[in-house]
């Protein structure tokens, strides 16, 4: 028996790797660094041993992938933004046994899922930047999941998250935290004005659209949140479709879920997108709300690719 310990919603602006270096943006993004550095105290105190990330830089046209590689370690220079992140060094242990049973039980769930454990395939930024400042001593191990999903459905996203909480809990020998890695509205500021929107939202309307729905989450709304998540995801211009938010409430209940949510960094905006890590308290569910594979595929909103 199995426990997970925490969930998370987090940033992963590439920004706080340029908030390291000597220059203008040095110490910009200290308050997500230290967001990021508390989650990762904070799993340690659990004794969490893993950390799942739902990686939204991970894109995927079929199915849904977890990369479960035994270990990464390598040199990044992000090919969206290599003026942001370059030369970045990274080195972490994955876990292929959890990876593999987390795909098993999506699969019995009925959502295709694959684990890529003998594999070549390096993590993704949404992965990299977060375990920088969580990991940086690779006390966890971790497994990334794509969550960048061009052509699934929410719905689907929601049972596989609770398919992989309940592989930990009745079949996995340790403690997992889940971490969606994603932005709230992603409209980025159109090219050319990235500096002038550096510390900006794009529009009032994403910025109140977002306020409100921390707000929501904080109150514990998510019987309402989950309902208008396909047209926030849409409208809101939601990172990967917000297939990693789906992901993670679906482990924590999907609208029965009966927590609210903490702030560990504030709302921010980067570059016109809206940003925070946010805790959301693991409390007993029964998976009931969940939507079943059938209702996915019959009446689930089904992302659509915006690159």
């Amino acid at each position: 028996m199995g426990t997970l310990a925490l969930a998370a919603k987090i940033t992963h602006v590439p920004s706080m790797y340029l908030s390291e270096l000597p220059g203008e943006r040095h110490g910009t993004r200290q308050d997500a660094i230290d967001g990021h550095a508390e989650i990762g105290r904070r799993c340690r105190a659990l004794g969490v041993d893993t950390l799942v990330v739902f990686d939204t830089h991970w894109l995927v046209n079929a199915g849904y992938h977890l990369n479960c590689a035994p270990h990464w370690a390598g040199t990044y220079t992000s090919n969206e933004l290599p003026h942001f992140i370059s030369n970045m060094a990274y080195g972490f242990a994955g876990n292929p046994d959890l990876g593999r049973l987390l795909a098993q039980a999506c699969n019995a769930q009925g959502v295709q899922t694959l684990a890529h454990d003998a594999t070549t395939l390096q993590p993704e930024y949404g992965t990299l930047v977060p375990m920088r400042y969580m990991n940086a001593d690779q006390h966890f191990k971790v497994v990334s999941v794509s969550a960048l999903c061009t052509s699934h459905y929410l719905n689907d996203s929601a049972r596989l998250g609770w398919a992989m909480r309940e592989a930990v809990e009745k079949h996995y020998d340790g403690t997992v935290a889940f971490m969606a890695s994603g932005s709230l509205s992603h409209r980025f500021a159109q090219n050319g004005l990235a500096p002038e929107y550096a510390f900006k939202i794009w529009s009032p309307f994403l910025g109140r659209l977002d306020h409100q729905v921390v707000e929501m989450w904080k109150n514990g709304e998510w019987a309402d949140f989950c309902a208008m998540l396909p047209e926030y995801a849409s409208k809101g211009h939601g990172e990967g479709f917000m297939h990693d938010t789906a992901m993670l409430l679906g482990a924590l209940g999907w609208s029965a879920y009966d927590g609210k949510a903490e702030v560990i960094t504030p709302y921010f905006a980067a570059s016109g997108t809206g940003q925070i890590s946010a805790v959301f308290p693991v409390t007993p569910q029964d998976g009931a709300a969940v939507p079943p594979p059938e209702a996915s595929r019959a009446t689930g909103f089904k992302s659509v690719a915006r690159l």
